[in-house]
């Protein structure tokens, strides 16, 4: 079985309180996550705590979990205390409520660092009198100091989520997150 790296890998220290990563923008459906030193519990999600009833990597092992993943392509952006981001015309939103995402390739710099694991707080898949059918949604990042329009025609929305670990036992311990391609056999 060979693994091709996706994206930056990342790592936290564990020890007997759980810890997070910062965000992760999913750009597979396969997360390899090796624990070095210390048995560490595992959960993934928007904010995940883990608990030691997740899931169970023993020590200096490696695991491959699967994840969720979901991308979209943007063609507006309406800033405010909230912010509303539409998405071409004809395309389903793949985002729900409650889910985190960010905002990647974006010419407009303030647009990547801001729009950075943000909570949808709704979604809009209605259509309009006027003949518009792009589906948007409205997020909770507040882009109201971003003075430049967005125009960027390369901007892509992804799911993101963290990862949380906590070891069996003490301190010395770390997990390591790197997102995966996977081929040939299990």
């Amino acid at each position: 079985m060979a693994h091709r790296p996706i994206g930056a890998a990342t790592s936290i220290a564990t020890s007997g309180t759980a810890t997070t990563t910062s965000a992760i923008s999913v750009q597979s459906d396969v997360f390899r996550i090796v624990a070095v030193n210390t048995d560490a519990y595992v959960a993934i999600g928007t904010d995940p705590v883990a608990a030691k009833t997740d899931y169970l990597i023993s020590a200096n092992t490696a695991a491959t979990l699967a994840v969720s993943k979901a991308s979209q392509r943007v063609v507006g952006v309406t800033t405010g205390t909230t912010t509303i981001i539409t998405c071409p015309e004809g395309t389903q939103m793949p985002f729900g409520i409650g889910e985190c995402v960010t905002l990647s390739g974006a010419n407009e710099s303030l647009y990547n660092t801001t729009i950075n694991h943000a909570r949808v707080t709704s979604v809009n898949t209605n259509s309009s009198y006027d003949g518009n059918f792009q589906t948007s949604i409205t997020v909770d990042a507040d882009t109201s100091g971003i003075l430049t329009a967005f125009s960027s025609r390369d901007a892509t929305l992804r799911r993101s989520i963290k990862v949380s670990a906590i070891s069996q036992g003490g301190t010395g311990g770390s997990i390591h997150v790197q997102q995966v391609q996977i081929s040939g056999q299990a």
